[in-house]
């Protein structure tokens, strides 16, 4: 997760953000599915809120988090009814090293819980998911404390 610019960014850092963000979990789910689908078991990828609200300054970065809720839901028609696939879509959970709190209040001040979330929150949401969710597949829980409803 760091900053692309559309104007900066490069063919390197297009590779190592969609490397990680959309290949990995493709081709892990690929080599996943005999043993998924033997154990009835399920995937939950994490996405990101921009994703689907894309964050200015980070172009590929919001692409790549918005193939991978796209893989998720190609996934889930394509490996149910054997294995569920959903994905968690967090918000401000745990800040960058070098984020001023200015920066923090400000997205807070747009977050309807105006607090931060917190790892224990992305747990929950993972465990309910894969414990409590039998009949949910190809969707995506926004973990964001209400962020997503301020424009």
């Amino acid at each position: 997760f760091y900053p692309t610019p559309v104007a900066d960014a490069s063919p390197e850092q297009w590779d190592d953000l969609f490397n990680t963000n959309l290949k990995a979990p493709f081709f892990l789910a690929q080599r996943a599915y005999g043993a998924l689908k033997e154990s009835r078991g399920c995937i939950v990828n994490i996405a990101d809120i921009h994703g689907e609200r894309p964050l200015r300054g980070y172009a590929i970065y919001s692409t790549a988090k918005a193939g991978l809720i796209m893989l998720t839901r190609v996934l889930a028609r394509e490996f149910g009814p054997a294995v569920r696939v959903n994905a968690i879509s967090p918000g401000a959970i745990i800040w960058p090293e070098d984020m001023h709190d200015e920066i923090k209040g400000k997205i807070l001040s747009r977050t309807v819980l105006k607090r931060c979330g917190n790892p224990r929150d992305i747990a929950s949401a993972v465990n309910f998911l894969i414990n409590d969710a039998g009949y949910i597949t190809g969707q995506v829980l926004t973990i964001d404390g209400g962020r997503t409803l301020y424009s």
